[in-house]
């Protein structure tokens, strides 16, 4: 479902497992347009979506893999879990897939989310990193420092040092939500998330990052032992450095909180700064984590993801659709259960999602104790 900016290799990666797919788009010259740029004219069935359209070819057991914006999901998810479909994405665990996961879970079908890049990897590395931290560590106390920061920006750095890579309106939105998450031990809220931004070096590089969302609920999420006492959890937003500089007159936009002028501001940044076919992309997601105790032993292990967009497919698409792509065979094969499910559920298993992806093409580094 839909033929945008994150829709990448991952399609391509679908065509070795499943036996039939179909590109669902705003009409079906747009779907085909698309296949065009992706190489997979003839392979890939284009139609033109509407929600009646669809469900007249939906089968039980077909999955429905949306590249939509996460505000249309809803309509999609009670197309599938009345027709007895699985559904995949990459956003983030909604409401909807909460309330619909045992309706899900009692005829048999996946709902899957979580499953792209931010969310999705950084969860792979978070779950390894604790999971390693853990295996080591035992069951002793310790303080626990971690961080996960993750941004789309450009590889050739512009004077607004961003370019629009995915929707202008997601962008601006998300810097409009409160974020709360941990620092000193003490749970912090952010109103406006850029005003918490601090400076972070990152494969010797120097970065502005800032907590995004409500990082709070992944300590559980991750598993962290509860005898592990949590000085510092943020899940955040990596960007270039000069970018709070440079983007002060859209945060003196935000900070007015008019839904109008920043609906037709998304717009007007997004035909000022685009990323166009001669731009690259680039991704940088690093995670890591610290466990110490009050005798000064020590556990530090940290991923880097750092990869460049080409003449093929932006850095972007890449991350976002292969990890997906992943989530799908994984569905097809029947090793997911049925109900509500997130890509990574563990440590092991998100070590044998991070092997899939390295072979497939999402390079990474880490570098781990020992």
């Amino acid at each position: 479902m839909g033929a945008g900016l994150s829709t990448g290799s991952g399609l391509a990666a679908v065509l070795r497992t499943a036996p039939r797919v179909r590109l669902w788009h705003r009409s079906a010259d747009r779907a085909e347009k698309a296949l065009d740029r992706l190489g997979l004219s003839g392979r890939v069935a284009p139609r033109a979506f509407t929600p009646q359209a669809l469900s007249a070819e939906l089968a039980p057991g077909d999955i429905v893999v949306s590249m939509l914006p996460a505000c249309e999901h809803d309509a999609l998810l009670h197309i599938c879990v009345g027709r007895r479909a699985h559904f995949a994405c990459s956003s983030y665990t909604s409401d909807t897939m909460r309330a619909l996961a045992p309706a899900a879970a009692a005829n048999g079908t996946v709902i899957l989310a979580e499953a792209g890049l931010d969310p999705g990897i950084d969860h792979l590395f978070a779950h390894s990193l604790i999971g390693r931290a853990r295996a080591q560590w035992g069951e002793a106390p310790a303080r626990v420092r971690f961080t996960s920061y993750c941004g789309g920006v450009p590889a050739v750095p512009n004077a607004f040092r961003y370019r629009f890579s995915w929707a202008p309106r997601g962008v601006l939105g998300a810097l409009r939500t409160p974020a709360r998450y941990v620092a000193d031990g003490a749970r912090v809220t952010a109103a406006r998330p850029w005003e918490a931004a601090v400076t972070q070096t990152v494969g010797g590089e120097t970065f502005e990052v800032y907590p995004n969302r409500d990082s709070v609920p992944f300590i559980a999420q991750y598993g962290l032992p509860p005898q592990w006492s949590v000085d510092t959890f943020v899940r955040g937003t990596l960007r270039l450095s000069g970018w709070l500089n440079a983007w002060e007159p859209v945060f003196a936009e935000l900070r007015r909180g008019d839904d109008t002028r920043i609906a037709h501001l998304a717009d007007e940044l997004a035909a000022r700064h685009p990323t166009t076919d001669s731009d690259r992309d680039r991704v940088v997601l690093a995670v890591s984590l610290d466990v110490r105790d009050d005798a000064g032993d020590a556990w530090e292990g940290h991923y880097l993801l750092d990869t460049v967009g080409d003449a093929a497919e932006s850095a972007m698409a890449r991350c976002v659709s292969r990890p997906l792509a992943d989530g799908v065979e994984q569905i097809l094969h029947g090793f997911l259960p049925a109900g509500l499910t997130c890509a990574a559920r563990g440590a092991d298993e998100s070590e044998q999602a991070l092997a899939r992806l390295a072979g497939q093409g999402i390079d990474f580094t880490r570098h781990l104790p020992g």
